[in-house]
Protein backbone atom coordinates (compact mmCIF):
# COMPACT_ATOMS: atom_id res chain seq x y z
CA UNK A 1 0.00 0.00 0.00
CA UNK A 2 1.38 3.45 -1.29
CA UNK A 3 -0.15 6.85 -0.31
CA UNK A 4 0.38 9.79 -2.29
CA UNK A 5 -0.51 13.15 -0.69
CA UNK A 6 -0.20 16.57 -1.25
CA UNK A 7 -1.80 19.04 0.97
CA UNK A 8 -5.22 18.14 2.57
CA UNK A 9 -5.93 15.31 -0.34
CA UNK A 10 -4.16 11.64 -0.07
CA UNK A 11 -4.57 9.02 -3.27
CA UNK A 12 -4.23 5.63 -1.60
CA UNK A 13 -2.33 2.75 -4.62
CA UNK A 14 -2.90 -0.91 -3.61
CA UNK A 15 -4.05 -2.58 -0.49
CA UNK A 16 -1.83 -6.31 -0.62
CA UNK A 17 -2.09 -8.41 1.91
CA UNK A 18 0.67 -10.83 2.83
CA UNK A 19 0.97 -14.39 3.92
CA UNK A 20 1.91 -15.32 7.45
CA UNK A 21 5.75 -15.85 8.38
CA UNK A 22 6.61 -18.88 10.19
CA UNK A 23 6.52 -17.07 13.38
CA UNK A 24 3.43 -15.59 13.35
CA UNK A 25 1.73 -19.42 14.80
CA UNK A 26 -1.82 -19.40 14.10
CA UNK A 27 -2.00 -16.05 11.87
CA UNK A 28 -4.24 -16.34 8.90
CA UNK A 29 -3.25 -12.97 6.64
CA UNK A 30 -0.78 -9.92 7.72
CA UNK A 31 -2.20 -6.39 6.35
CA UNK A 32 -0.56 -2.91 6.14
CA UNK A 33 -1.63 -1.03 9.44
CA UNK A 34 -4.01 1.17 7.93
CA UNK A 35 -4.21 3.65 11.10
CA UNK A 36 -2.41 6.69 9.10
CA UNK A 37 -5.74 6.31 6.67
CA UNK A 38 -8.76 6.48 9.03
CA UNK A 39 -6.68 9.31 11.15
CA UNK A 40 -6.84 11.37 7.55
CA UNK A 41 -10.13 9.84 6.39
CA UNK A 42 -11.84 13.23 5.08
CA UNK A 43 -8.03 13.82 3.18
CA UNK A 44 -8.40 9.94 1.10
CA UNK A 45 -9.77 10.87 -2.21
CA UNK A 46 -9.73 7.19 -3.78
CA UNK A 47 -7.72 4.28 -3.97
CA UNK A 48 -6.31 3.14 -7.44
CA UNK A 49 -5.26 -0.40 -8.11
CA UNK A 50 -2.43 -1.81 -10.32
CA UNK A 51 -3.37 -5.74 -10.82
CA UNK A 52 -5.56 -8.43 -9.06
CA UNK A 53 -3.05 -9.95 -6.97
CA UNK A 54 -3.47 -10.65 -3.54
CA UNK A 55 -0.42 -8.78 -2.48
CA UNK A 56 -2.02 -5.77 -4.08
CA UNK A 57 -6.01 -6.12 -3.41
CA UNK A 58 -6.07 -8.44 -0.74
CA UNK A 59 -6.27 -6.22 2.29
CA UNK A 60 -9.62 -4.01 0.63
CA UNK A 61 -12.03 -5.76 2.33
CA UNK A 62 -10.80 -4.51 6.02
CA UNK A 63 -9.47 -1.28 4.32
CA UNK A 64 -12.78 -0.33 2.76
CA UNK A 65 -14.58 -1.57 6.24
CA UNK A 66 -13.32 1.89 7.72
CA UNK A 67 -12.09 4.00 4.84
CA UNK A 68 -15.16 4.08 2.28
CA UNK A 69 -13.68 5.58 -0.97
CA UNK A 70 -14.02 4.88 -4.53
CA UNK A 71 -11.88 2.71 -5.84
CA UNK A 72 -10.60 2.43 -9.71
CA UNK A 73 -9.21 -0.48 -11.46
CA UNK A 74 -9.11 -2.26 -14.53
CA UNK A 75 -12.20 -5.16 -15.28
CA UNK A 76 -10.25 -8.04 -14.09
CA UNK A 77 -8.72 -6.90 -11.48
CA UNK A 78 -12.60 -5.49 -10.05
CA UNK A 79 -14.21 -8.73 -10.97
CA UNK A 80 -11.48 -10.26 -8.51
CA UNK A 81 -12.10 -7.60 -6.06
CA UNK A 82 -15.63 -8.39 -6.44
CA UNK A 83 -15.61 -11.33 -5.02
CA UNK A 84 -13.73 -10.38 -1.59
CA UNK A 85 -15.94 -7.79 -1.16
CA UNK A 86 -19.22 -10.19 -1.54
CA UNK A 87 -17.67 -12.83 0.91
CA UNK A 88 -17.37 -9.84 3.53
CA UNK A 89 -20.46 -8.44 3.03
CA UNK A 90 -19.93 -5.02 1.79
CA UNK A 91 -20.11 -4.94 -1.73
CA UNK A 92 -23.47 -3.10 -2.51
CA UNK A 93 -21.90 -0.19 -0.42
CA UNK A 94 -18.81 0.29 -2.54
CA UNK A 95 -18.01 2.14 -5.25
CA UNK A 96 -15.93 0.49 -7.97
CA UNK A 97 -14.85 2.57 -10.92
CA UNK A 98 -13.58 0.48 -13.64
CA UNK A 99 -10.91 1.85 -15.59
CA UNK A 100 -8.94 1.34 -18.94
CA UNK A 101 -5.30 0.55 -19.90
CA UNK A 102 -5.38 3.94 -21.47
CA UNK A 103 -7.46 6.31 -19.31
CA UNK A 104 -6.67 9.10 -18.15
CA UNK A 105 -9.06 10.20 -14.60
CA UNK A 106 -9.06 13.61 -12.16
CA UNK A 107 -9.46 12.94 -8.72
CA UNK A 108 -9.30 15.50 -6.64
CA UNK A 109 -8.65 19.17 -6.58
CA UNK A 110 -4.65 17.46 -7.13
CA UNK A 111 -4.26 14.67 -8.99
CA UNK A 112 -4.63 13.45 -12.55
CA UNK A 113 -4.07 9.57 -13.07
CA UNK A 114 -2.96 8.24 -16.25
CA UNK A 115 -3.30 4.48 -16.74
CA UNK A 116 -0.40 2.60 -19.11
CA UNK A 117 -0.55 -1.26 -19.83
CA UNK A 118 2.14 -3.47 -18.45
CA UNK A 119 2.98 -6.97 -18.76
CA UNK A 120 2.40 -9.45 -15.68
CA UNK A 121 1.44 -13.17 -14.85
CA UNK A 122 -1.84 -11.88 -14.48
CA UNK A 123 -3.46 -10.01 -17.01
CA UNK A 124 -5.18 -6.08 -17.15
CA UNK A 125 -2.24 -5.29 -14.93
CA UNK A 126 -0.91 -1.39 -15.26
CA UNK A 127 0.97 0.98 -14.01
CA UNK A 128 0.30 4.74 -13.84
CA UNK A 129 1.75 8.23 -13.72
CA UNK A 130 0.03 10.51 -11.20
CA UNK A 131 0.92 14.20 -12.12
CA UNK A 132 0.73 16.71 -9.59
CA UNK A 133 1.24 20.47 -8.45
CA UNK A 134 5.07 19.32 -7.69
CA UNK A 135 5.53 17.26 -10.38
CA UNK A 136 5.18 13.56 -11.93
CA UNK A 137 5.15 10.40 -9.85
CA UNK A 138 5.40 7.54 -12.29
CA UNK A 139 4.53 4.19 -10.40
CA UNK A 140 5.55 0.64 -12.99
CA UNK A 141 3.02 -1.81 -10.13
CA UNK A 142 4.18 -5.29 -10.92
CA UNK A 143 5.84 -5.56 -14.24
CA UNK A 144 7.73 -7.46 -16.44
CA UNK A 145 8.37 -6.72 -20.53
CA UNK A 146 7.28 -9.23 -22.48
CA UNK A 147 7.31 -9.51 -26.42
CA UNK A 148 5.24 -11.96 -27.30
CA UNK A 149 2.68 -12.08 -24.24
CA UNK A 150 0.00 -14.22 -24.40
CA UNK A 151 -2.79 -12.23 -25.21
CA UNK A 152 -1.00 -10.26 -27.84
CA UNK A 153 -1.07 -7.06 -25.40
CA UNK A 154 2.67 -5.62 -24.96
CA UNK A 155 3.27 -2.95 -22.75
CA UNK A 156 2.72 0.15 -23.84
CA UNK A 157 6.13 2.31 -23.91
CA UNK A 158 4.92 4.89 -26.20
CA UNK A 159 2.55 5.82 -23.85
CA UNK A 160 5.07 5.86 -21.18
CA UNK A 161 7.58 7.76 -23.04
CA UNK A 162 4.67 10.74 -24.50
CA UNK A 163 4.27 10.69 -20.19
CA UNK A 164 7.78 10.68 -19.35
CA UNK A 165 8.92 13.80 -22.09
CA UNK A 166 7.02 16.10 -19.98
CA UNK A 167 9.04 15.23 -17.27
CA UNK A 168 9.06 12.62 -14.03
CA UNK A 169 9.85 13.64 -10.31
CA UNK A 170 10.15 10.23 -9.68
CA UNK A 171 10.34 6.94 -10.62
CA UNK A 172 8.66 4.25 -8.10
CA UNK A 173 9.98 0.46 -9.65
CA UNK A 174 9.15 -2.64 -9.05
CA UNK A 175 12.78 -4.35 -7.96
CA UNK A 176 11.30 -8.01 -6.97
CA UNK A 177 13.93 -9.56 -10.17
CA UNK A 178 16.87 -6.72 -9.89
CA UNK A 179 19.06 -9.25 -8.63
CA UNK A 180 18.55 -11.43 -11.89
CA UNK A 181 20.82 -10.53 -15.13
CA UNK A 182 18.99 -10.48 -18.80
CA UNK A 183 15.63 -10.41 -19.75
CA UNK A 184 13.06 -12.12 -18.11
CA UNK A 185 11.55 -15.25 -20.24
CA UNK A 186 7.97 -14.68 -21.89
CA UNK A 187 5.25 -16.66 -21.04
CA UNK A 188 4.84 -18.05 -24.42
CA UNK A 189 7.81 -20.02 -23.66
CA UNK A 190 5.90 -22.20 -20.57
CA UNK A 191 3.05 -22.41 -23.14
CA UNK A 192 5.63 -24.63 -25.03
CA UNK A 193 6.74 -26.88 -22.76
CA UNK A 194 3.31 -26.99 -21.54
CA UNK A 195 2.23 -28.53 -25.02
CA UNK A 196 5.25 -30.86 -24.99
CA UNK A 197 4.00 -32.57 -21.81
CA UNK A 198 0.86 -33.02 -22.86
CA UNK A 199 2.09 -34.77 -25.95
CA UNK A 200 4.36 -37.03 -24.01
CA UNK A 201 2.44 -38.36 -21.13
CA UNK A 202 0.57 -41.61 -21.17
CA UNK A 203 -1.74 -41.18 -18.50
CA UNK A 204 -3.24 -38.47 -16.48
CA UNK A 205 -2.30 -35.05 -16.48
CA UNK A 206 -2.45 -32.82 -12.96
CA UNK A 207 -0.77 -29.54 -13.09
CA UNK A 208 -0.72 -26.82 -9.95
CA UNK A 209 -0.08 -23.03 -10.70
CA UNK A 210 -1.00 -19.99 -9.14
CA UNK A 211 -4.94 -19.28 -9.18
CA UNK A 212 -4.34 -15.88 -10.89
CA UNK A 213 -2.03 -16.78 -13.68
CA UNK A 214 -5.02 -16.48 -16.30
CA UNK A 215 -2.28 -16.86 -19.06
CA UNK A 216 -0.88 -20.11 -18.33
CA UNK A 217 -4.73 -21.36 -17.21
CA UNK A 218 -5.43 -20.42 -21.04
CA UNK A 219 -2.55 -22.15 -22.17
CA UNK A 220 -3.27 -25.38 -20.64
CA UNK A 221 -7.24 -25.30 -21.74
CA UNK A 222 -5.65 -24.71 -25.39
CA UNK A 223 -3.16 -27.76 -24.99
CA UNK A 224 -5.98 -29.70 -23.62
CA UNK A 225 -8.30 -28.85 -26.39
CA UNK A 226 -5.32 -29.76 -29.08
CA UNK A 227 -4.94 -32.87 -27.72
CA UNK A 228 -8.30 -33.87 -27.30
CA UNK A 229 -8.26 -33.76 -23.15
CA UNK A 230 -10.73 -32.92 -20.49
CA UNK A 231 -10.33 -29.89 -18.57
CA UNK A 232 -11.35 -30.32 -14.42
CA UNK A 233 -10.93 -27.54 -12.38
CA UNK A 234 -9.74 -28.15 -8.46
CA UNK A 235 -9.13 -25.48 -5.66
CA UNK A 236 -11.49 -22.89 -4.07
CA UNK A 237 -9.59 -19.41 -5.36
CA UNK A 238 -8.77 -21.56 -9.08
CA UNK A 239 -12.66 -22.53 -9.45
CA UNK A 240 -13.13 -18.74 -8.25
CA UNK A 241 -10.68 -17.08 -10.72
CA UNK A 242 -11.72 -19.40 -14.05
CA UNK A 243 -15.68 -18.60 -13.65
CA UNK A 244 -14.68 -15.02 -13.12
CA UNK A 245 -11.90 -14.89 -15.93
CA UNK A 246 -14.48 -16.52 -18.33
CA UNK A 247 -17.43 -14.46 -17.50
CA UNK A 248 -15.30 -11.47 -18.45
CA UNK A 249 -13.81 -12.90 -21.37
CA UNK A 250 -10.30 -13.36 -20.58
CA UNK A 251 -10.18 -16.99 -20.73
CA UNK A 252 -11.36 -18.64 -23.62
CA UNK A 253 -12.58 -22.31 -23.09
CA UNK A 254 -13.57 -24.51 -26.13
CA UNK A 255 -17.37 -25.90 -25.62
CA UNK A 256 -16.95 -29.43 -24.12
CA UNK A 257 -13.51 -29.16 -22.58
CA UNK A 258 -14.30 -28.02 -19.00
CA UNK A 259 -15.91 -30.93 -16.57
CA UNK A 260 -17.02 -31.18 -13.51
CA UNK A 261 -14.60 -32.62 -10.77
CA UNK A 262 -17.85 -35.37 -10.24
CA UNK A 263 -17.80 -36.40 -13.88
CA UNK A 264 -13.55 -37.33 -13.48
CA UNK A 265 -14.54 -40.79 -13.13
CA UNK A 266 -16.38 -41.08 -16.17
CA UNK A 267 -12.92 -40.74 -18.68
CA UNK A 268 -9.67 -42.70 -18.94
CA UNK A 269 -7.05 -41.15 -17.24
CA UNK A 270 -5.52 -39.94 -20.79
CA UNK A 271 -8.53 -37.94 -21.51
CA UNK A 272 -8.26 -35.98 -18.57
CA UNK A 273 -6.20 -32.77 -16.82
CA UNK A 274 -6.99 -31.13 -13.76
CA UNK A 275 -5.90 -27.88 -13.00
CA UNK A 276 -5.12 -27.18 -9.25
CA UNK A 277 -4.13 -25.05 -6.68
CA UNK A 278 -1.17 -25.62 -4.46
CA UNK A 279 2.16 -24.99 -6.20
CA UNK A 280 3.11 -23.55 -2.42
CA UNK A 281 3.03 -27.19 -0.73
CA UNK A 282 0.17 -25.04 0.96
CA UNK A 283 -1.10 -27.75 4.29
CA UNK A 284 -4.81 -27.12 3.13
CA UNK A 285 -4.27 -27.42 -0.58
CA UNK A 286 -5.52 -29.52 -3.00
CA UNK A 287 -2.29 -30.70 -4.76
CA UNK A 288 -1.05 -31.24 -0.93
CA UNK A 289 -4.09 -33.49 0.15
CA UNK A 290 -3.17 -35.18 -2.70
CA UNK A 291 -0.11 -36.05 -2.32
CA UNK A 292 -0.95 -37.15 1.23
CA UNK A 293 -3.50 -39.52 0.05
CA UNK A 294 -6.14 -36.91 1.66
CA UNK A 295 -8.08 -35.49 -0.93
CA UNK A 296 -12.01 -36.57 -0.81
CA UNK A 297 -12.46 -37.17 -4.83
CA UNK A 298 -8.71 -37.22 -6.27
CA UNK A 299 -6.23 -39.91 -5.57
CA UNK A 300 -2.65 -39.92 -7.17
CA UNK A 301 -2.71 -42.74 -9.25
CA UNK A 302 0.78 -44.36 -10.21
CA UNK A 303 1.45 -42.88 -14.05
CA UNK A 304 0.19 -39.81 -12.94
CA UNK A 305 2.09 -36.38 -14.44
CA UNK A 306 2.52 -34.01 -11.55
CA UNK A 307 3.07 -30.48 -13.39
CA UNK A 308 4.38 -27.79 -10.59
CA UNK A 309 4.37 -24.76 -12.74
CA UNK A 310 5.19 -22.37 -10.03
CA UNK A 311 8.42 -21.26 -8.36
CA UNK A 312 8.78 -21.33 -4.43
CA UNK A 313 7.73 -18.22 -2.53
CA UNK A 314 11.05 -17.53 -0.45
CA UNK A 315 10.07 -19.37 2.76
CA UNK A 316 7.72 -22.04 1.31
CA UNK A 317 11.01 -24.18 -0.07
CA UNK A 318 10.24 -26.75 2.09
CA UNK A 319 6.68 -27.39 2.20
CA UNK A 320 7.16 -27.37 -2.23
CA UNK A 321 9.53 -30.61 -1.41
CA UNK A 322 7.43 -32.41 0.44
CA UNK A 323 5.13 -32.35 -1.58
CA UNK A 324 7.00 -33.30 -4.43
CA UNK A 325 8.25 -35.94 -2.15
CA UNK A 326 4.90 -37.24 -1.80
CA UNK A 327 3.72 -37.01 -5.05
CA UNK A 328 6.65 -39.40 -5.88
CA UNK A 329 6.26 -42.05 -3.74
CA UNK A 330 3.11 -42.18 -4.72
CA UNK A 331 4.07 -43.29 -8.18
CA UNK A 332 3.49 -40.11 -10.01
CA UNK A 333 6.08 -38.12 -12.74
CA UNK A 334 6.51 -34.86 -11.25
CA UNK A 335 7.65 -32.26 -13.34
CA UNK A 336 9.00 -28.88 -10.98
CA UNK A 337 10.42 -25.54 -12.11
CA UNK A 338 14.26 -26.69 -11.33
CA UNK A 339 14.08 -29.49 -13.90
CA UNK A 340 12.20 -28.07 -16.27
CA UNK A 341 11.09 -24.54 -18.24
CA UNK A 342 7.61 -24.30 -16.64
CA UNK A 343 7.37 -21.71 -14.98
CA UNK A 344 8.94 -17.71 -15.85
CA UNK A 345 8.57 -15.23 -13.50
CA UNK A 346 5.94 -11.81 -13.71
CA UNK A 347 8.78 -9.18 -13.03
CA UNK A 348 11.20 -7.10 -14.63
CA UNK A 349 14.91 -8.84 -14.35
CA UNK A 350 18.09 -6.30 -14.78
CA UNK A 351 17.73 -4.82 -18.81
CA UNK A 352 13.97 -5.11 -18.34
CA UNK A 353 14.67 -2.26 -15.16
CA UNK A 354 17.46 -0.30 -17.47
CA UNK A 355 15.22 0.05 -20.38
CA UNK A 356 12.26 1.35 -18.01
CA UNK A 357 14.42 3.42 -16.33
CA UNK A 358 16.18 4.98 -19.98
CA UNK A 359 12.79 5.67 -20.83
CA UNK A 360 11.35 7.41 -18.35
CA UNK A 361 14.52 9.79 -17.50
CA UNK A 362 13.45 9.96 -13.83
CA UNK A 363 15.00 12.43 -11.11
CA UNK A 364 14.34 10.05 -8.10
CA UNK A 365 14.26 6.73 -7.89
CA UNK A 366 12.66 4.79 -5.30
CA UNK A 367 13.03 0.98 -5.22
CA UNK A 368 9.37 -0.65 -4.40
CA UNK A 369 8.02 -4.12 -4.04
CA UNK A 370 10.95 -6.19 -3.71
CA UNK A 371 12.57 -7.18 -0.34
CA UNK A 372 15.22 -4.98 1.02
CA UNK A 373 17.80 -6.58 -0.86
CA UNK A 374 15.89 -6.53 -4.08
CA UNK A 375 15.85 -3.09 -3.73
CA UNK A 376 19.28 -2.68 -3.02
CA UNK A 377 19.97 -4.22 -6.71
CA UNK A 378 18.09 -1.76 -8.18
CA UNK A 379 20.07 1.24 -6.57
CA UNK A 380 23.02 -0.31 -7.60
CA UNK A 381 20.97 -0.89 -11.75
CA UNK A 382 20.15 3.26 -11.19
CA UNK A 383 23.54 4.55 -9.65
CA UNK A 384 25.06 2.61 -12.83
CA UNK A 385 22.64 4.70 -15.15
CA UNK A 386 23.43 7.75 -14.17
CA UNK A 387 20.97 8.68 -11.21
CA UNK A 388 22.63 9.97 -8.37
CA UNK A 389 23.11 8.37 -5.05
CA UNK A 390 21.41 11.15 -3.18
CA UNK A 391 18.68 10.76 -5.28
CA UNK A 392 17.28 7.36 -4.57
CA UNK A 393 15.45 6.67 -2.06
CA UNK A 394 15.31 3.05 0.10
CA UNK A 395 12.29 3.83 2.26
CA UNK A 396 11.33 1.67 5.67
CA UNK A 397 7.72 0.88 5.56
CA UNK A 398 5.98 4.03 7.32
CA UNK A 399 8.67 6.78 5.92
CA UNK A 400 7.59 9.59 4.39
CA UNK A 401 9.23 10.90 1.28
CA UNK A 402 8.84 14.67 0.70
CA UNK A 403 9.09 15.62 -2.98
CA UNK A 404 9.01 19.22 -3.97
CA UNK A 405 9.79 20.76 -7.42
CA UNK A 406 13.75 21.00 -6.56
CA UNK A 407 14.47 19.04 -3.60
CA UNK A 408 13.41 15.44 -1.89
CA UNK A 409 14.09 14.18 1.45
CA UNK A 410 12.87 11.43 4.08
CA UNK A 411 11.05 13.82 6.59
CA UNK A 412 9.92 11.84 9.73
CA UNK A 413 7.42 9.04 9.62
CA UNK A 414 3.88 7.41 9.94
CA UNK A 415 2.16 4.86 12.10
CA UNK A 416 2.61 1.95 9.72
CA UNK A 417 3.56 -1.75 9.69
CA UNK A 418 1.41 -5.09 10.01
CA UNK A 419 -2.22 -5.78 11.55
CA UNK A 420 -2.76 -9.58 12.29
CA UNK A 421 -6.22 -11.09 10.62
CA UNK A 422 -6.30 -14.73 13.06
CA UNK A 423 -10.04 -16.24 12.33
CA UNK A 424 -12.48 -13.10 12.82
CA UNK A 425 -10.11 -11.20 14.98
CA UNK A 426 -8.80 -8.52 12.67
CA UNK A 427 -5.77 -6.60 15.29
CA UNK A 428 -6.61 -8.44 18.17
CA UNK A 429 -3.16 -10.51 18.30
CA UNK A 430 -0.39 -8.77 18.69
CA UNK A 431 3.06 -9.24 19.62
CA UNK A 432 2.41 -10.70 23.29
CA UNK A 433 -0.40 -13.16 21.96
CA UNK A 434 2.25 -14.44 19.45
CA UNK A 435 4.80 -14.83 22.11
CA UNK A 436 2.79 -16.64 24.38
CA UNK A 437 1.61 -19.27 21.57
CA UNK A 438 5.53 -19.31 20.26
CA UNK A 439 6.10 -20.57 24.20
CA UNK A 440 3.23 -23.21 23.97
CA UNK A 441 4.45 -24.34 20.79
CA UNK A 442 7.99 -25.02 22.47
CA UNK A 443 7.38 -26.61 25.67
CA UNK A 444 3.84 -27.03 26.16
CA UNK A 445 1.84 -25.99 29.45
CA UNK A 446 1.66 -27.00 33.10
CA UNK A 447 -2.65 -25.99 34.67
CA UNK A 448 -2.29 -25.68 38.26
CA UNK A 449 -5.25 -25.91 39.83
CA UNK A 450 -5.41 -25.44 43.89
CA UNK A 451 -8.37 -25.29 46.31
CA UNK A 452 -7.62 -22.68 49.68
CA UNK A 453 -9.65 -22.05 52.54
CA UNK A 454 -10.79 -18.35 53.08
CA UNK A 455 -8.89 -16.18 55.63
CA UNK A 456 -6.02 -19.18 56.53
CA UNK A 457 -4.81 -19.69 52.88
CA UNK A 458 -5.12 -23.62 54.13
CA UNK A 459 -4.60 -26.29 51.08
CA UNK A 460 -8.24 -27.87 51.12
CA UNK A 461 -7.72 -29.58 47.93
CA UNK A 462 -4.99 -30.49 45.11
CA UNK A 463 -2.53 -28.96 44.41
CA UNK A 464 -4.30 -31.00 41.21
CA UNK A 465 -1.23 -30.58 37.87
CA UNK A 466 -2.48 -30.95 34.15
CA UNK A 467 -0.10 -31.15 31.45
CA UNK A 468 -0.70 -30.20 27.77
CA UNK A 469 2.38 -30.54 25.39
CA UNK A 470 4.97 -30.65 28.09
CA UNK A 471 4.55 -34.52 29.55
CA UNK A 472 3.21 -36.96 28.72
CA UNK A 473 1.25 -37.74 32.64
CA UNK A 474 0.87 -41.01 32.68
CA UNK A 475 4.83 -42.02 31.92
CA UNK A 476 6.39 -39.04 34.05
CA UNK A 477 3.92 -39.37 37.70
CA UNK A 478 7.38 -38.93 39.79
CA UNK A 479 8.28 -35.49 38.12
CA UNK A 480 4.45 -34.90 38.71
CA UNK A 481 4.25 -35.61 42.49
CA UNK A 482 7.89 -33.69 42.68
CA UNK A 483 5.98 -30.48 41.23
CA UNK A 484 3.08 -30.96 43.40
CA UNK A 485 5.40 -31.10 46.45
CA UNK A 486 7.47 -28.15 45.15
CA UNK A 487 3.58 -26.35 44.95
CA UNK A 488 2.58 -27.16 48.36
CA UNK A 489 5.49 -25.90 49.73
CA UNK A 490 5.70 -22.21 48.08
CA UNK A 491 2.18 -22.07 49.54
CA UNK A 492 3.41 -23.25 52.95
CA UNK A 493 6.03 -20.38 52.95
CA UNK A 494 3.65 -18.02 51.64
CA UNK A 495 1.27 -18.60 54.31
CA UNK A 496 4.21 -18.67 56.75
CA UNK A 497 4.80 -14.71 55.44
CA UNK A 498 0.95 -13.53 55.31
CA UNK A 499 0.78 -13.34 51.39
CA UNK A 500 -2.81 -13.82 51.01
CA UNK A 501 -3.20 -11.50 47.73
CA UNK A 502 -3.81 -13.89 45.34
CA UNK A 503 -1.51 -12.26 42.24
CA UNK A 504 1.68 -12.92 44.51
CA UNK A 505 0.61 -16.75 44.95
CA UNK A 506 0.34 -17.22 41.49
CA UNK A 507 4.11 -15.65 40.67
CA UNK A 508 5.26 -17.27 43.75
CA UNK A 509 4.06 -20.95 42.55
CA UNK A 510 5.19 -19.90 38.74
CA UNK A 511 8.36 -19.51 39.90
CA UNK A 512 9.57 -21.88 42.07
CA UNK A 513 7.98 -24.63 39.95
CA UNK A 514 9.17 -23.32 37.10
CA UNK A 515 12.84 -23.39 38.54
CA UNK A 516 12.20 -26.65 39.60
CA UNK A 517 10.92 -27.91 36.35
CA UNK A 518 13.44 -26.44 34.25
CA UNK A 519 16.77 -28.41 36.73
CA UNK A 520 15.07 -31.23 36.08
CA UNK A 521 13.89 -31.11 32.17
CA UNK A 522 15.90 -28.30 30.79
CA UNK A 523 12.22 -26.71 29.59
CA UNK A 524 10.21 -24.18 30.72
CA UNK A 525 6.47 -24.70 29.98
CA UNK A 526 3.77 -21.84 30.30
CA UNK A 527 2.65 -22.26 34.18
CA UNK A 528 -1.02 -21.28 34.69
CA UNK A 529 -1.86 -21.33 38.13
CA UNK A 530 -5.55 -21.19 39.05
CA UNK A 531 -6.63 -20.95 42.63
CA UNK A 532 -10.06 -21.29 43.88
CA UNK A 533 -11.24 -20.17 47.59
CA UNK A 534 -13.79 -21.70 50.18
Amino acid sequence: MFVVEYKDEILVIDGGLKFPEEDMLGIDLVIPDFTYLTDNLSKVQAIVLTHGHEDHIGALPFVLKQVNKPVYGTKLTLGLLEGKLREHGILNSVTLNTVQAISTIKIGKYFTVEFFKVNHSIPDAVGMAITTPAGTIIHTGDFKIDQTPVDGQTTDFSRISEISKRGVLALLADSTNAERPGFTMSEKVVGGTIDEIFRLAKNRIILATFASNVHRIQQVFDSAFKYDRKVCVNGRSMVNVVNIASELGYLNIAKGVLIDLEDIGKYNPEEVVLITTGSQGEPMSALTRMANSDHRKVEIIPGDTVVIAASPIPGNEKLVSKTINNLFKRGADVIYESVSGIHVSGHASKEELKMMINIVKPKYLVPIHGEYKHCIHLAKIGESMGIEKDNIFLPDIGDVIEFSKDKARINGSVQAGYILVDGLGVGDVGNIVLRDRKQLSLDGILVVVVTLQKGTNKIMAGPDIVSRGFVYVRESEELIEESKQVVTKSLDKCRDKNIKEWSQLKIAIRDQLGKSLYEKTRRRPMILPIIMEV
